[in-house]
Order: structure tokens, then sequence, then C-alpha cells
């Protein structure tokens, strides 16, 4: 059975971000971006992921005002992929958002212009979990990675 804890601690948010990420190249490379943002997430809300003992996935959260946050990484271990978990992480994200007053929860991934396949089923997954597409940024990444940029409106 998957739960959902939120970590404080910023070591652990570390490892479960390298572990993690470091685990699902087609998604999350190159390797010195992954040591990035394992520091990076060392400062934001981050919910992971756990089947029993064993870390299978993460979310970290990015603030950007009091009405805006963005799920700036999420990552499931493949083995784990449809089978709830990364619905869990979005859950525990929404949650957070409306506890906090918050309106609107974002989130940024490749678009379907680049016609990279790992990602055809990151874009159903936002869909999915109810994020409506916005706008394509070409210069956000760089030319050859257009930033698909999606939102979802929680409420008031």
């Amino acid at each position: 059975m998957v739960t959902i804890k939120e970590i404080t601690d910023k070591d652990l948010k570390s490892k479960i971000t390298a572990d993690v990420m470091g685990s699902l190249p087609e998604w999350f490379n190159p390797p010195e971006s992954i040591s990035e943002k394992a520091v990076i997430h060392r400062d934001f809300p981050f919910f992971a992921a756990y089947e029993n003992d064993i870390c299978i996935g993460f979310a970290a959260l990015k603030i950007h005002n009091r009405y805006t946050a963005d799920i700036y990484n999420i990552g499931v271990l493949r083995e784990y992929h449809r089978q709830g978990a990364g619905h869990m992480l979005t859950a525990a994200c929404e949650k957070y958002c409306t506890e906090n007053g918050m309106k609107f929860l974002t989130v940024k991934t490749l678009d379907e212009s680049a016609e990279y396949e790992p990602y055809n089923g990151t874009r159903a997954f936002y869909e999915k979990e109810g994020f409506i597409p916005l706008e394509v940024f070409t210069a956000f990444w760089d030319e050859d990675n257009p930033c698909l940029f999606l939102a979802k409106y929680l409420g008031d």
C-alpha cells in the first residue's frame, strides 16, 4: 500500500531526489541537472511516496506567491507507474496549496512538438489530473525542448 509523507529533512529530500531522478534518465538528465535539483529541492515543500519502507517517488513544490505554486519536479519509479502514486503525490501538492490559501497549481513539461515519446504519458497524466495546457514557451528551456505550461484552478 502506497503512503505519502511530507519530508522536512533537507538531506533526505536530496537523497530521494537523486535516487528517483537518477533512476529515470528518459525524463531527468543530465546527471549534473539531477545534482542541482537535489540541492534546490532542499528548500521546497516536498512529498515522498512510500510502499512499505521503500521510497518510490516524490514531488517538490515551488511556491511562486500567495496564489500560485508549481510542481517543480515529480517522479515515480518506472515499476510503479500507473499504480496511483503520481496521483497521490499530486493530491498532496494540491492539499498543501489549498491549506495555504493558494488558487492555482501549475506544472511545466515538454511539449508534444518535441516528439519525444516518454513525455506522451506525462502530458496525459497531467491532463487526467485536471491540468489545462495554457501556453508553449519555445525559449524557456531551449529551442529543442519547448516548454508546455499547464495550470489547475484549485478554487476559493
